[in-house]
């Protein structure tokens, strides 16, 4: 939430006013209080879009007002809760985890145009009796991977000795390649340690420079309104 006060300018366009235009006062402020939440707001969102990487709808939409009234002369402009937990490492610094959990990154799945994996994915993946959730430790190269595999496919094998003979096991149990070794299990959705972020917001410094922007002109603007209303 970001607070900053207007009070000055109100006070100092209040010593200039009539008593008519002293009685549009409180009306007017409210609404000029408003009108520049919506522009800090407006910047706020497009700030997001320029400092992180294709920011979905919710992200920006977390973004609100609580808007002014004649009676209680204060905007709130904020961020959603469930937003902040993800987002204030991008304000104050710290690393980009969300809730403690791990990253995912897609490997081998479609993901939306935010580079996301669509809504209940994992939960459909993990669905599939051939795809489990886990690390796993290559000989070859010591490397452990923790993420989403997929288990390859059972087939049949036929050996000719003599006389046909059958047996079951895996196909293609090294058809791909994970960490430089080659593999039968296919990973889908990679589990990343979280790392220390580099993009700043700068949430504060973006809504005060919009603050001593806007607000002087909203309110020139609200109390013409209003005293063109009234009179």
């Amino acid at each position: 939430m970001l607070t900053l006060s207007v009070k000055s300018d109100v006070r100092a366009l209040s010593k200039k006013l009539d008593a008519l235009a002293r009685k549009q006062l409180p009306f007017a402020t409210a609404q000029a209080l408003n009108g520049t939440a919506e522009q800090v707001r407006d910047a706020q969102r497009e700030n997001m879009r320029n400092v992180l990487d294709k920011p979905t709808p919710f992200t920006l939409n977390s973004v609100a007002i609580k808007r002014a009234s004649k009676s209680n002369p204060v905007a709130l402009v904020y961020v959603k809760p469930i937003a902040v937990s993800y987002l204030l490492p991008y304000e104050i610094g710290g690393k980009n985890k969300l809730n403690s959990l791990a990253l995912l990154k897609p490997v081998a799945q479609k993901v939306n145009q935010y580079g996301n994996l669509p809504r209940n994915a994992i939960k459909r993946l993990l669905a599939n009796p051939n795809v489990f959730a886990g690390a796993v430790t290559f000989k070859k190269s010591g490397q452990t991977i923790n993420g989403i595999w997929m288990r390859p496919k059972a087939g049949q094998r036929t050996w000719v000795r003599g006389r046909d003979k059958r047996a079951y096991g895996s196909l293609g149990n090294t058809q791909f390649r994970v960490g430089g070794v080659r593999t039968g299990l296919q990973l889908l959705v990679k589990f990343e340690d979280a790392h220390e972020v580099r993009q700043n917001l700068d949430y504060r410094g973006v809504g005060k420079r919009v603050v001593a922007v806007a607000f002087r002109r909203e309110l020139d603007a609200a109390m013409a309104k209003a005293l063109a209303s009234a009179r």
